[in-house]
């Protein structure tokens, strides 16, 4: 009799793991889905309009908060903290320095030049990392403290779970193969350190500061000016 009831919560138990599982891959499918249908779908019918653009993005941030209260997520589980802001940044600061030396060496062999003010134009360069830092807050905040955990939900902590975020990442940089190859390059590095570190304040800052360098260093044309989507046919 003890075995039958141990069986029986051992099923039950099984079954809610894989329940838990379907359940954060549909919520990925979802957010991910949303994100597409802003890039090819909404930005081909706008005629112009943000905020048909913007419709599907804000349902998609409505959903993933109603996500977070349900499974009782709080933000320093997300990783809107300042503890371990130090020891997130450390584990970033090499990668950066290498992806920062190929991406002058790269400048080079395309025959550009380097230009620290390209990536927006006529504001000061505080000014364009304040901007980059904000957009990588969000960027980061969707990616890793949303997408990243689910998938360790589905997949665990480790590369399996890491590589899903960071082909997640680069496949909303379609058809731009450049930002492909660089989104999955930082996807990679910015879900790893996320896993042993969780701080997105230390992840928008090395977004901002790793964005800045690729558009000051690679030619506007090979990065085909940052589109992507609909907009990388405009």
């Amino acid at each position: 009799m003890s075995s039958v009831a141990k069986d029986e919560h051992g099923d039950s138990r099984l079954t809610d793991e894989t329940g838990d599982r379907q359940l954060a891959a549909w919520e990925i499918a979802s957010i991910v889905s949303s994100i597409l249908i802003a890039e090819w779908i909404a930005a081909s019918v706008a005629g112009g309009s943000r905020f048909i653009v913007a419709l599907p993005i804000t349902l998609a941030f409505a959903f993933m908060i109603v996500s977070h209260r349900l499974r009782n997520e709080t933000l320093r589980d997300l990783g809107f903290r300042f503890d371990n802001f130090l020891q997130s940044g450390l584990l970033l600061l090499l990668p950066m320095v290498l992806v920062a030396v190929l991406c002058l060496a790269l400048g080079r062999w395309f025959g550009g030049q380097t230009n620290f003010q390209r990536w927006h134009a006529g504001t000061p360069i505080i000014g364009q990392l304040a901007l980059g830092f904000g957009w990588g807050l969000a960027q980061q905040y969707v990616l890793q403290g949303f997408i990243n955990r689910r998938a360790q939900l589905i997949l665990g902590k480790g590369w399996l779970s890491v590589l899903l975020v960071a082909a997640v990442f680069s496949a909303l940089h379609l058809p731009n193969v450049w930002l492909v190859v660089a989104t999955f390059t930082g996807g990679v590095v910015w879900s790893a350190v996320y896993q042993r570190a969780p701080n997105l304040f230390a992840l928008a800052v090395s977004h901002s500061l790793m964005t800045w360098v690729i558009v000051s260093t690679l030619p506007p044309s090979a990065l085909h000016h940052l589109r992507i989507g609909f907009k990388y046919f405009g």
